[in-house]
C-alpha cells in the first residue's frame, strides 16, 4: 500500500529527508519555489560539534556528535551515488590568541573529556609545525581530529541528484498552509519560513555573512583543516574549499534582512587576516548571507506535532551537521518509531498550537 509524504522546504534538511524517506518505500514530493537557495547555499560545512561545545550544553553536545557519528557512512553513500566531492578537510583547530581565550580552551578541552571524547591541546610549536599559513602569535590551539568540513554546495547537488535517482518529484511552489497539501504525511522542514506554516513555532532568523575566497597564483596555501578563533570578541572561521577558502560569520537578529553589510565584510575580512595573515592576498570571489533558523535553546526541533505533520527545524548554525541525524530522526517519526537520539529536539519541549 503507497504511502505519501510531502516536505516543505528544499534545502539540506528537506531534501536529506526526501531522500531517506523514498528509500524507506515513500513516495515523496517536495515543495519549494527556489531548492537550495536559502540557508543551505551559503553554509560554512563545518561538523564541528566537539569543538564547539561548552559546559552545560549537554543536549546540544549529544545531538551533534550522533550527527558527526552518521556523517562518514552518510557522506560516502551520497558521493557513490552522485560523484561529487562532499568532504574538503578533516580535523579542526580551534586557536586561541590571548591567555583568556586560551583557558577557554582549556575549559572545552576538560568538559568535553568528562563527556567521553577526546580533543588534544597544541602548543604554538605544534600549531606552526601543523598548520603554518596561520598567525605566528597563536598560543594554543585545540584540535578535533575527528571533526570534518563539507562543501555545502556540493552537498545540495549531490542531495538533489539523490533524490531524483530515488524517484522523488519537486513542486516549484511555496506552500502557505501544510493541511492543504494532498499527502498523507506533511514534514515542515523550510527553515524560517517554518515559523509561517506551524502557528507559535519559537523559531527565528539569524542572519550571517559569508565570504568566499579564492587562492590566487603563489599565494600561501590555505590551511589543511578547519580554522575557528575569536577576534575581538567576533567568532570567526576558516573552512577550506577546494579553490579556497569560506570566511564566516557574522551573527545579526535582524529580522528578514539577507543584504550584506559593508561593515560585516571589513570584520570578516580583518578578523580571517588576524588569523591567516596570507588571507589578504585571495580573490574575494564572493559575499552572500543566509538566515539561520534559530530555536530558543539551540537544539533543532525535530519531531511530531499532530497525526499527520512532523517538525523539522531550529537548526541554526548547525544545519550541514545535523542533517544525516535528521534525516533519520525524521523518517522514524514516520514510521511511529521515533529516534532515542533526538529525543531531546522533540517538540515537546515547547508548547506551541497545534492543527
Amino acid at each position: 500500500m503507497s504511502r505519501s509524504v510531502a516536505v516543505i522546504g528544499g534545502g539540506a534538511i528537506g531534501l536529506s529527508i526526501a531522500w531517506r524517506a523514498a528509500q524507506a518505500g515513500w513516495s515523496v514530493t517536495v515543495h519549494d519555489p527556489a531548492p537550495a537557495s536559502g540557508a543551505s547555499w551559503v553554509a560554512g560545512g563545518m561538523l564541528a560539534p566537539l569543538s564547539e561545545g561548552w559546559p552545560g550544553e549537554d543536549a546540544v553536545l549529544q545531538v551533534g556528535a550522533a550527527s558527526l557519528a552518521r556523517w562518514p557512512d552518510f557522506g560516502a553513500e551520497l558521493e557513490t551515488l552522485s560523484g561529487e566531492t562532499l568532504f574538503t578537510s578533516h580535523g579542526s583547530l580551534t586557536v586561541a590568541l590571548d591567555a583568556a581565550d586560551a583557558a577557554d580552551l582549556r575549559t572545552v578541552a576538560e568538559w568535553i573529556a568528562g563527556q567521553g571524547y577526546e580533543l588534544e591541546l597544541l602548543s604554538r610549536a605544534q600549531i606552526r609545525a601543523a598548520q603554518p599559513s596561520l598567525a605566528p602569535n597563536i598560543r594554543l590551539a585545540l584540535l578535533a581530529a575527528t571533526e570534518s568540513a563539507v562543501d555545502n554546495r556540493a552537498l545540495i547537488a549531490a542531495l538533489r541528484s539523490a533524490c531524483t535517482r530515488s524517484g522523488v518529484e519537486f513542486v516549484a511552489e511555496a506552500v502557505t498552509d501544510p493541511a492543504a497539501v494532498a499527502a498523507d504525511q506533511v514534514v515542515v522542514s523550510a527553515g524560517t519560513a517554518s515559523a509561517r506554516l506551524w502557528p507559535g513555532l519559537p523559531v527565528r532568523p539569524v542572519k550571517g555573512e559569508i565570504l568566499r575566497l579564492h587562492r590566487r597564483p603563489g599565494v600561501a596555501p590555505a590551511p589543511t583543516m578547519t580554522i575557528r578563533g575569536s577576534v575581538h570578541g567576533r567568532p570567526v572561521y576558516l573552512v577550506p574549499r577546494g579553490d579556497g577558502l569560506v570566511v564566516g560569520a557574522t551573527q545579526h537578529e535582524s529580522g528578514e534582512d539577507t543584504q550584506v553589510t559593508v561593515a560585516g565584510v571589513r570584520d570578516l575580512i580583518a578578523d580571517a587576516q588576524t588569523l591567516m595573515p596570507s588571507i589578504g592576498e585571495y580573490e574575494l570571489h564572493e559575499c552572500a548571507a543566509g538566515l539561520r533558523p534559530m530555536s530558543p535553546d539551540n537544539l533543532p526541533i525535530i519531531g511530531r506535532v499532530s497525526d499527520r505533520v512532523v517538525l523539522a527545524t531550529g537548526h541554526g548554525r548547525n544545519g550541514v551537521l545535523l542533517t544525516p541525524l535528521t534525516a533519520d530522526a525524521v523518517v522514524a517519526e514516520l514510521d511511529g518509531a521515533p529516534l532515542a537520539e533526538a529525543k531531546s529536539a522533540s517538540p515537546e519541549r515547547f508548547t506551541f498550537n497545534d492543527e
